[in-house]
């Protein structure tokens, strides 16, 4: 064997969905090997910062760190707040897409999702961000898009289809045809905004301060976009900081309580979707009425939330198989299948 060929090595094509709660990697060959949270804990030693750690591990640290630690999310709404924690991110997740190698000939061919209403500055600082995290070359791909192909949606053909993603910080929606965005829109309310939604109304009804780790876990316990029929519902134990004595103190949530806190996030959604659909060609909305809606990403998991739509427009609504994963599915699935290259965004 060749002295050369040992360190000539040939890094796997990979997608990234990087969202601002989690990020999901794709490698070409294998699928999703990472799905995780979009959370850096940066330490600070001598005036020094260096990442502590990333993902699952840094997610456990928030709230929890000493002055010399910060726990920083270095995305907000979809796009990156942070230039150098974002990075150093990326580095992280391609560096596990390759199982901690980084000794390559070349840079990995990165596909990289970004929402539909990112400006062109939002969208250069992504590409430079995954170039500089040591990408060679750097593909985009609209979340609406790579959502509607990893659900299995017949975005080659000429047949409407919506998808609705609800990501951690904006909802997309895309009505596609024929492999292009008919008409795509986003908003900036997802699952952080539920979240901030719960933290909101809890100190305003309980004057109880809660953490942002607490009200995603109420969220997902017993999170629903409207009231039960029966009463309270489902309830959560909610632990904080009594804000008037300043000590640690407990209440009760029920399902009832956390759909009204969730109504004006809930109803943003709604008002998207149908403004999307007020937009839409006819002879595409009447494929959508026989098609129906698809939901992805992690708020389609929010109960009722696919009953609400259904009911304020109308249309049949399911959630995608897999709908924490479409995204990056449909990112992968431009890697894998030369069919759906012409979805990727001119450079």
């Amino acid at each position: 064997m060749h002295l050369r060929s040992l360190f000539n090595f040939s890094p796997r094509d990979i997608a990234i969905d990087l969202g601002t709660a989690n990020t999901v990697v794709y490698v070409r060959g294998l699928g999703i090997i990472a799905s995780e949270p979009s959370v850096v804990a940066m330490e600070t030693v001598n005036g020094v910062r260096r990442v502590r750690a990333v993902g699952d591990d840094a997610k456990l640290m928030m709230g929890k760190t000493p002055d010399n630690i910060r726990t920083i999310r270095p995305l907000r709404n979809g796009v990156i707040a942070d230039l150098e924690v974002a990075e150093e991110m990326i580095k992280h997740f391609i560096r596990k897409a390759h199982g901690g190698s980084n000794r390559f000939s070349r840079g990995p061919k990165v596909v990289i999702c970004i929402p539909s209403g990112a400006t062109n500055v939002e969208r250069r600082a992504i590409r430079d961000a995954v170039t500089n995290a040591g990408a060679g070359k750097v593909s985009l791909i609209e979340e609406p898009m790579a959502a509607a192909i990893g659900a299995g949606l017949p975005v080659s053909d000429p047949i409407g289809s919506m998808v609705v993603d609800i990501g951690g910080g904006t909802t997309e929606v895309g009505v596609i045809s024929l492999q292009g965005l008919a008409f795509a829109c986003s908003a900036r309310v997802g699952g952080d905004r539920m979240d901030e939604a719960i933290t909101a109304y809890v100190r305003r009804n309980f004057n109880l301060l809660i953490g942002e780790g607490t009200a995603e876990r109420v969220k997902l316990e017993i999170g629903t976009a409207r009231p039960p029929w029966d009463g309270g519902g489902l309830e959560a134990h909610v632990r904080g900081r009594d804000v008037g004595r300043g000590v640690p103190s407990e209440i009760t949530l029920n399902q009832a309580q956390v759909a009204d806190a969730l109504r004006e996030p809930v109803n943003r959604i709604v008002e998207l979707v149908r403004g999307a659909l007020e937009h839409t060609q006819p002879e595409i909305a009447a494929d959508v009425i026989d098609e129906g809606i698809t939901m992805t990403g992690g708020g389609s998991l929010l109960r009722e939330i696919g009953t609400v739509l259904a009911d304020e427009t109308g249309l049949p609504v399911r959630v995608a198989d897999n709908p924490l994963s479409c995204v990056a599915l449909g990112a992968g699935r431009t890697l894998e299948e030369p069919l759906y290259r012409g979805a990727l965004l001119r450079a």
